[in-house]
């Protein structure tokens, strides 16, 4: 044990020569930093800083982003809910105009059409509608008390209506043109050749009474022929959607120009109107213009 001790201990001249290389290599450091040497370590400590400079700046940075990030969150809900409340307002005040407007567009078509007819036109509303149910019709807001009585001729801007069928104090209702057991004077507007249609609902009708020698073709207008003294000639009832041969007669089938079921508010012609108005729906048909010296 002694020995070991002796093996592993040290010198005085173990010591000395230590303390003489410690001495060296700091006159070494000395020497290599230099009469400045705080730069060095001002240097060294910024090199050592720099990286949790640069983590400090970042985080700085995201934190920084977050909340304006936050902030503009904040602003764009707000303006969202802003102009949410806007739109619904705006939708509301639309649904609440909606009924003027087409009461208002439907005034101005009407008295677009009472421009072109030069008879006594009166307007009514209609109030109530019976279509769904059999022979159902349109009861109208006027009655005796505007002057109507039965058999007065019915229309809108898009073609006929019907006719008056009973008349109360301060309603009417109107016999479609589509009922079965309604009938109008029609004529075609080609050919000219006159019939009788009958209704067979939705909109629909049959022209009666039109000779297989005739040519009617689809898509041709259906006008009235004012032979039932109810409607003038000339005005639009629809067109042509379906002919066939039968035995004695075409069947011709007709869609009708006006809107039954949408109808808001009607003309009413004058009893016992004239034969002949000119014709506001259908503009005449034009002929091609011929040159000077052409045969």
């Amino acid at each position: 044990m002694a020995l070991r001790a002796a093996k592993w201990g040290w010198s005085r001249a173990g010591w000395q020569r230590l303390l003489v290389l410690l001495l060296w290599l700091g006159h070494g450091i000395w020497v290599s930093l230099g009469p400045a040497p705080g730069r060095h370590w001002t240097r060294l400590a910024d090199t050592l800083s720099r990286p949790s400079q640069g983590l400090a700046s970042r985080w700085a940075q995201w934190r920084t982003s977050r909340r304006e990030a936050a902030r503009t969150f904040e602003e764009t809900r707000a303006e969202n809910a802003r102009l949410g409340t806007e739109l619904s307002q705006l939708r509301t005040q639309a649904a609440q105009e909606a009924p003027r407007l087409a009461e208002a567009d439907e005034a101005v078509r009407l008295l677009g059409l009472k421009r072109q007819i030069p008879l006594d036109l009166k307007a009514a509303r209609v109030v109530f509608s019976t279509r769904p149910a059999a022979f159902g019709g349109l009861i109208l807001d006027r009655g005796r008390d505007l002057d109507l009585v039965p058999d007065q001729g019915v229309l809108v801007p898009e073609g006929i209506v019907g006719r008056l069928w009973s008349v109360g104090p301060t309603q009417a209702k109107v016999l479609p043109a589509d009922a079965p057991n309604a009938s109008v004077a029609v004529m075609l507007m080609r050919s000219r050749a006159t019939g009788v249609l009958q209704g067979l609902g939705s909109g629909r009708a049959m022209i009666r009474y039109i000779s297989n020698q005739e040519v009617v073709q689809v898509g041709e207008a259906v006008l009235t022929s004012g032979l039932d003294r109810v409607f003038p000639r000339g005005l639009l009832v629809g067109y042509v959607a379906e002919v066939a041969p039968g035995d004695l007669e075409l069947r011709v089938l007709v869609n009708l120009s006006a809107p039954l079921d949408r109808i808001s508010t009607v003309l009413l012609l004058p009893s016992q109107p004239p034969l002949e108005v000119q014709a506001p729906f259908v503009a005449p048909e034009q002929k091609p213009s011929r040159k000077r010296g052409t045969p």
